[in-house]
């Protein structure tokens, strides 16, 4: 059974704060300890914190949903499922990868940027990934890019880790790249990202990407992702996409990856 922590959320109204400013605090002994939701590396270090605020108490419900549409696309187009081999990009503490292994898949790597998400996967599920990797996608070294390449990835999901400087843009491009032609690409991003009033980076790339000749979308699903502190619902999309070509250069140049 997960620990149970004392946790506090703020007086204060919070709604005019972004998602990656958002904080709680947290009560340990005598100490009161302010965490921000994307402290990653101090929340994952303790066990249950991260189930007990965003899914306790925030009601997320990203994995499910991302897991229950690609398996429903893949029944639909008569894929086999269990047959996957998954990159799960923003692994954390194994809460996607343990959706997927669930449904069944054939191979199931995690990566993640810090090592803290690593040692809290090996601590809480240390039964669902075939290989962990902590690497930085936006450097890559040759060996581990060989390496990585050599699970025959198929299918890449990342879920509630798009923007919000959580994946860079080129980490996202650099693990779209270890898919195969062919393979499917299962992902949530915020709802104002396919606005075109939101002109940052990432939604540009999104939004082209997702419009252009190098993927397919078979789904595409509004949904509410968690509560935010306030009780507001938090919406986003829930993408399902098949690779259908290799991105080239001139695409990733025109959005500053290559």
């Amino acid at each position: 059974m997960l620990q149970r922590h004392r946790i506090q959320f703020p007086p204060q109204d919070a709604n005019h704060l972004g998602q990656d400013e958002v904080s709680f605090y947290l009560l340990e002994e005598d100490r009161k300890t302010r965490i921000r939701f994307h402290d990653y590396d101090e929340i994952y270090q303790r066990p249950g914190l991260y189930e007990q605020v965003f899914y306790d108490r925030l009601k997320c419900s990203s994995p499910n949903k991302v897991g229950e549409i690609l398996k429903q696309t893949l029944s639909d187009f008569g894929k086999n499922f269990s047959e996957l081999r998954v990159l799960d990009l923003g692994a954390g503490n194994g809460i996607m990868g343990e959706v997927m292994k669930n449904y069944g898949v054939a191979r199931l790597v995690g990566v993640d940027i810090i090592p803290e998400a690593k040692a809290a996967c090996v601590r809480d599920r240390p039964d669902i990934y075939d290989e962990y990797y902590v690497a930085d996608f936006t450097n890559l070294n040759d060996e581990l890019a060989e390496e990585i390449s050599s699970w025959s990835i198929d299918c890449l999901t990342s879920v509630a880790a798009l923007g919000f400087g959580d994946i860079p843009l080129q980490a996202f491009s650099q693990a779209l790249g270890f898919v195969q032609t062919e393979g499917w690409v299962a992902f949530n991003i915020k709802e104002t990202f396919l606005d075109k009033s939101d002109q940052s980076g990432f939604s540009r790339f999104i939004r082209e990407l997702i419009s252009s000749e190098y993927l397919d979308v078979y789904h595409m699903e509004k949904y509410r992702h968690r509560l935010s502190m306030e009780g507001t619902p938090l919406y986003y999309f829930a993408l399902v996409a098949q690779k259908t070509a290799e991105i080239p250069g001139d695409f990733l140049k025109r959005h500053e990856l290559l």
